[in-house]
């Protein structure tokens, strides 16, 4: 099966159902080497005149330092086949197994030299915007804190304007 590219008027998701329920593949490539994470956190939306999609990487996450290299990331979505996959994706590091070859996930070079996955139904290409992290002081709603960084390991957010849209010709 090919790539498609998906013109963005032609990009119907709900983001909600996509990124909450069925998740996503985070990835980046930085010294010819990518790595892949799980993530069921970001968004997609407009900010400063240009499409864009958010995404949250905690800091001892290992696919956090490929982005931080890299000028571009993807995300990559699944059909519930590719379940299995994600939950490896998202409890095993790339620092201590190759995960694309554990989750039987098939590394393809896209635009911008980003990984992709055979597997994948949809892909997006971003190219960093802008890297943040979230602080303490500036939760409004401090039980957010409580729940989530119990150990002050505060999320990097990272903005990457959509370049490219793709999908999986059936």
């Amino acid at each position: 099966m090919l790539w498609t590219p998906v013109a963005q008027s032609d990009f119907s998701i709900n983001p909600f159902t996509l990124i909450g329920d069925e998740w996503m593949l985070i990835a980046a490539r930085a010294d010819a080497r990518c790595n892949m994470m799980t993530a069921s956190w970001g968004g997609f939306g407009v900010l400063w005149g240009r499409p864009v999609a958010t995404v949250y990487i905690r800091p001892q996450r290992y696919t956090r330092e490929f982005v931080e290299k890299a000028g571009h990331f993807s995300l990559s979505f699944f059909d519930e086949s590719g379940r299995a996959a994600l939950n490896l994706c998202g409890t095993k590091s790339g620092r201590d197994v190759d995960k694309a070859a554990e989750a039987h996930l098939t590394i393809e070079n896209g635009p911008q030299d980003v990984p992709l996955f055979a597997e994948a139904k949809l892909a997006v290409v971003c190219r960093k915007l802008y890297e943040g992290r979230f602080k303490r002081e500036r939760f409004l709603e401090t039980t957010l804190v409580d729940d989530h960084y119990p150990d002050g390991d505060f999320h990097h957010m990272y903005i990457g304007e959509v370049v490219t849209l793709l999908r999986k010709d059936t």
